[in-house]
């Protein structure tokens, strides 16, 4: 027998398979889909089997492959086609795609081990004990009362009983696997009547015939979750199972408690967050058909489900579904790849529909399904503080409105959220004298402070050093710090308000496990009545008695130079306004800004999506963008500037003779970011329509720099930034 084996090579010249012979003694062991070990030149490699090839004749010498690891097949049928999908979609390698679907337990990958977790227990196999102290009978009680009991509780009582109860064979001991995230059942019966908006959304969606895409845009509020589950609640009922994304591991922790009150522990969670060990845990009970409900983060869309009833993304709008890194897959188009292979809906929800989904809503490719009105029919006040004239009175951080609000919700016992959308400390530190500037010199970029840990820090490539005490270039003493971010500011409300107990939520505070969920918890258990924060706590999270919403600088992300910026902003703003008066209380939000009369801003000040769209979509339509034309990003790395940019010119010039008119090459021009860990980056962008017309030139220009060492390309189909 002779089987096709995809190694775990990522290099773009090793993308195919390679043939091995299987030593009769393991040929009953193979399958398509198993991870096998390989000799590879010197190497010893593992992969996943691709094919059992009946041929037997080669004119080169085939080897046997070495083991089979894997007793159960790894990567099933609908998983090895998803694969080829996304090396076609992102132009990828084939290992790159299957080894993103998988925990690192499983991927392809010699030498790496996830054990399995195993408690031991104990059981009485003997009656006929002579007891003679009283630990011995209390372990022995333990025994009798229980089948098995963990071996730990007879040991706290006394180790030495227990050794001799074992020595003298009146018990057993017996190993146990135990998931490592064993939740308990926290279920309740769900006294929650649906109104009637979201009863018709819940009919909509359980009366599709099949696959179906909806698009359900809900302001904040509106109940979408609770939509979302009576609608898992219905396909679970007639035996299928779902899988619900969510877009950052922040809002993880407080939708899995809901579902859990719902559905008990029939859930399963996936996320970056998790040890590798948890990981396989989640996925295996996923395997084993222990659990019918998924919910995570982007990487959650690859859950080895069998028997899908429903896909749902939550903020379907958020850029994190798209993924950053090889393989560049968009969490969506994996949804609706999924959805059509197991006919099932799809939803998509969202308060800030993206414009292209919104889009695809009205011309019919998905259905629309909308919730104009919150569960408490009151959206929050809106107040929009132009801080040009407020830097005139003197006001630099907080306006003077901002200041009495919060002062007022305080001293009423309520709960105010501030977002400031950079962390750190302070942002820039320079020189007046001279106009130095601390930078990174990896990256080119200014380091931002941070003074917990009292270093600069790149938030590129992670470069840090301590503080400068002095200009290097000049040698004056006093370097200036300019700019804000989340650290600064939570010093500023610990100082201005003496009655605010603050908690920030943002990188730097939430890099240890269970920290979301710790601080989501405090704050909502009142522990805190000052949440500070970045967007991450923008969406999805629900404090009853928020009745504050304070965004400094919220014009900020206006000057990015990206043309999603203007999107970005409203989405942002709009979100963190939907944290205020979700309860009985009513809620404000007041937006500083220096250009608060730009569209996004208003717009999103009267909670006007529709507006929004409108003037966005006919900015698009004159500058030929999203969705009127596709995008395509080319980058072209080198740590040298001058061959990055010689090899964009000869790119350019080879799209400009073998495209057609229709397509629009702009470029070579530096990226945003130029220069990142000394690798210089330059930028290609494509507008087109026909994306089949592209891929053959684009899978061309990836196979002419297969064997350059000097120039790495990265190709992007659809980027959210360019």
């Amino acid at each position: 027998m002779y089987i096709d084996v995809l190694v775990e090579l990522k290099a773009k010249k090793l993308d195919k398979t390679f043939t091995y012979s299987v030593p009769s003694i393991l040929i009953n062991k193979i399958s398509v889909g198993k991870r096998v070990l390989v000799p590879f030149g010197r190497q010893k490699l593992e992969g996943f089997i691709l094919n059992i090839n009946n041929s037997s004749s080669f004119d080169y010498e085939v080897k046997d492959i070495l083991e089979v690891i894997d007793d159960e097949v790894i990567i099933n049928s609908e998983m090895l086609e998803l694969g080829k999908y996304i090396q076609k979609k992102t132009l990828c390698t084939l290992i790159s795609a299957y080894q993103t679907m998988l925990p690192s337990a499983l991927k392809a990958k010699n030498n790496f081990v996830v054990n399995k977790k195993y408690e031991t227990y104990l059981t009485l196999i003997c009656d006929d004990i002579d007891i003679k102290s009283s630990k011995q009978k209390m372990v022995y009680e333990l025994l009798k009362d229980e089948e098995f009991v963990l071996k730990k509780k007879c040991t706290s009582i006394s180790d030495y009983v227990v050794k001799s109860f074992i020595e003298k064979g009146f018990v057993k001991e017996i190993k146990r696997e135990v998931y490592r995230n064993n939740f308990s059942d926290v279920k309740e019966e769900s006294s929650i009547v649906l109104n009637d908006e979201q009863q018709l959304a819940v009919d909509t969606v359980v009366a599709s015939d099949g696959f179906n895409p909806y698009l359900l845009y809900g302001v904040t509020g509106s109940g979408k979750t609770e939509v979302y589950m009576h609608i898992i609640d219905y396909y679970l009922g007639v035996g299928k199972q779902a899988i619900v994304l969510v877009p950052e591991i922040s809002l993880t922790p407080q939708m899995v408690l809901n579902f859990r009150k719902r559905f008990g522990t029939n859930i399963a969670i996936l996320h970056s967050a998790l040890s590798d060990g948890e990981k396989y845990d989640e996925y295996r009970k996923i395997v084993k058909g222990e659990v019918s409900i998924v919910i995570g983060a982007r990487s959650a869309i690859f859950a080895p489900l069998t028997n899908l009833g429903v896909i749902i993304i939550d903020e379907e709008h958020s850029s994190t579904y798209k993924q950053d890194n090889t393989p560049k897959y968009n969490a969506i188009d994996i949804a609706i790849y999924r959805g059509k292979y197991h006919n099932c809906p799809i939803v998509l929800g969202s308060a800030t529909p993206s414009i292209e989904s919104y889009t695809r809503a009205l011309s019919g490719i998905y259905n629309l399904i909308s919730l104009k009105c919150r569960v408490n029919n009151t959206l929050p006040e809106v107040l929009l503080v132009d801080m040009k004239n407020e830097i005139k009175n003197g006001n630099r951080v907080f306006s003077s409105v901002l200041m009495d609000s919060i002062n007022e919700r305080l001293n009423r016992g309520e709960q105010v959220i501030l977002l400031l959308n950079r962390r750190g400390f302070s942002t820039i530190s320079s020189c007046s004298d001279c106009g130095f500037v601390h930078k990174c010199p990896n990256c080119d970029i200014p380091l931002v402070f941070h003074k917990s840990s009292n270093t600069m820090r790149c938030h590129y490539c992670g470069y840090g050093s301590s503080k400068l005490r002095e200009c290097p270039k000049c040698g004056n003493k006093k370097l200036n710090d300019f700019g804000m971010g989340t650290e600064k500011l939570q010093e500023y409300v610990c100082e201005n308000f003496p009655n605010a107990s603050v908690v920030r939520m943002d990188v730097d505070t939430t890099t240890r496990k269970g920290s979301h969920e710790r601080i989501i918890n405090d704050f909502k258990s009142l522990k805190y009545n000052v949440l500070i924060g970045t967007q991450m706590i923008a969406k999805g999270l629900d404090f009853p008695l928020v009745t504050l919403v304070g965004v400094i600088n919220g014009d900020a992300s206006l000057s990015i130079p990206d043309f999603r910026s203007g999107e970005r902003t409203f989405q942002l703003l709009n979100q963190v306004a939907g944290r205020a008066g979700r309860a009985e209380l009513p809620g404000q939000v007041i937006i500083q800004g220096f250009n608060i009369d730009h569209y996004s801003i208003v717009c999103a000040s009267n909670h006007d999506y529709v507006s929004f769209y409108e003037e966005e979509m006919r900015i698009r339509r004159m500058l030929k963008y999203p969705p009127y034309y596709n995008l395509c990003s080319i980058k072209i790395k080198s740590k040298y500037e001058d061959k990055a940019f010689n090899e964009g010119k000869k790119i350019v010039s080879y799209l400009n003779n073998n495209l057609d008119k229709s397509n629009i090459v702009l470029g070579p021009s530096s990226s945003n970011m130029f220069k990142v860990n000394n690798v210089y980056s330059v930028q290609i962008v494509i507008k087109y329509k026909k994306t089949d017309l592209l891929i053959d030139k684009l899978n061309y220009i990836n196979s002419k720099y297969i064997d350059n060492k000097d120039v790495l390309i990265d190709i992007d189909m659809n980027p959210y930034k360019i």
